[in-house]
Formats: structure tokens, sequence, C-alpha cells
């Protein structure tokens, strides 16, 4: 059969994960396809077929991508067991049914995208895509330039060689990093392994998307144009620069303190 969708696009169209995570699922045998279990990865199915996933149907989702400006003191998780306020906490329940691109850590803030879309998930975390992402960061004390060329050469700090794509120095204590392939918590591990504090860490660019005029807590759903500058697509230019959201209304926040 060649006709008909291929089982694990299917499934990631239902939001249930990347392509890759739905292949482990059909190959453990968690997903059945019209009431019997599916292990073959070449699998097909069309509209008129029934698919589960636990025993729970699945049916294909309008692919939604948003731009959402995290503010500092949020988490980027669900649920959190040390009870910080989440990102999903100040989100609008309409979007809370998405998952997070990626992270920013509790004390980091800007650019964060969320859908329901496992391939664009997919293409925006692998390493081959190389989505570039742009910081601003500012330091406890001025930053020596000599260290400007060791972040490009590379950091080693914990077990592995870490380094920025560029580096440039904005003021005494403010720098502009870009990164291609983050580890966790990359650029304040290396700034503290040259002997510098992270004051403030704001991310302002995600492939040639710009956080633009988003203001904290607010978010605004992409266009196929904005989704395509994500992975790097050029646009034309907007307000002086690339590729800035549009502004949509700021999400009410609950009572929760960060």
């Amino acid at each position: 059969m060649t006709e008909g969708t291929r089982l694990n696009k299917y499934l990631a169209s239902c939001a249930v994960g990347s392509r890759r995570a739905c292949d482990e699922l059909i190959q453990s045998g968690r997903v059945e396809v019209n009431g019997s279990p599916c292990t073959h990865l070449a699998t097909r199915v069309g509209p008129d077929d029934h698919v589960k996933v636990d025993g729970r149907r699945v049916v294909p989702r309008t692919p939604v991508v948003v731009a959402f400006h995290k503010p500092r003191g949020f988490v980027c998780t669900r649920e959190d067991e040390l009870g910080r306020a989440t990102i999903f906490d100040i989100l609008p329940k309409s979007l809370r049914n998405l998952h997070h691109v990626g992270r920013l850590d509790l004390d980091s803030e800007g650019l964060l995208i969320l859908t329901n879309d496992g391939d664009l998930s997919q293409k925006l975390m692998h390493p081959s895509k190389s989505v570039e992402k742009e910081y601003l960061v500012t330091a406890n004390q001025a930053f020596e330039s000599v260290h400007l060329d060791q972040f490009l050469a590379g950091i080693y700090a914990d077990g592995a060689k870490l380094r920025a794509k560029s580096i440039e120095r904005l003021s005494p204590r403010r720098i502009k990093v870009v990164l291609e392939h983050g580890a966790k918590r990359q650029i304040r591990v290396m700034f503290e392994a040259m002997g510098y504090q992270v004051v403030k860490l704001l991310r302002v660019r995600i492939g040639q998307l710009w956080l633009g005029d988003l203001e904290p807590g607010a978010h605004a759903i992409l266009t196929p144009m904005e989704i395509g500058m994500l992975l790097g697509k050029p646009a034309p230019t907007q307000g002086g620069r690339p590729g800035k959201p549009r502004q949509s209304a700021k999400p009410a926040r609950n009572n929760r303190k960060p």
C-alpha cells in the first residue's frame, strides 16, 4: 500500500511526538490500527482508519506554532516538583496543550517556541539542522577582550568542550552570544568557567525569527512565513529587523509569584 500517510508522520500530526519518538512507540507495540497492534514502521493509514496509542484514539491536529516571551522566574515544565511557577501557569488555556521546544532556565528569559508539531520540534532541536540562537548576556563585571577568542575556540567545562558560534562585546558587561548547538545551561556554564556570573540572560532570536516587541508573558501565533524563519529562511525586513513576531494580547497572570 503506497497511499495514505506513513504511520509515524500521522502520529506526529496528532501531537504524539516527533517521528523518531513515534517510531519507538510503534516498535514497542503501543500503537493500534483498526483494533490490531501495529509494529510495522512502513504502515500507512488513511482518513478512515482508527489509530490508538496506549488504548486512546488519536486524530491529527491543526499545527499551531507560538512565539512566547518567557519571563524570568518561571520554569519550562507542566508541573514542578519544587512548587515553582511554570510557563503553563501564565499561558492561556487554549495553548496549554502545546509543548515547549527546548528550554530556558528559571532565571533566563526571552524567546521560547511552543507547538503541537512534533516534526517541527525535531527539526529545531536536531544538531544536524544547526539552528542559531542569539542571546544578550549581562555579566557581573567587565568582560575581558581576551576571553572573546576563548569562547570561540571552546571552553572545557562539565566534561565537554563548549563553544559559541559568535560573540561580540556590546559594552563592558553586555555581551551578544550566538550558539548553534546548545548544551544545558551552556552560556551560564561558560561564563562561570571564565570567572564571571551571569546577571541577566535574554534570548532574542531563534533561526531568523526575533523576539521583537513581545512583552514578557505575551505570545504570538506564527504565520507560515515566520515558521520558515525559525528554520533559518530569510524574510523581508520588518521595522528594521528581520522576522519580528507580531504582538498579541498579554495573557493574564495568576496569583502565583515566581
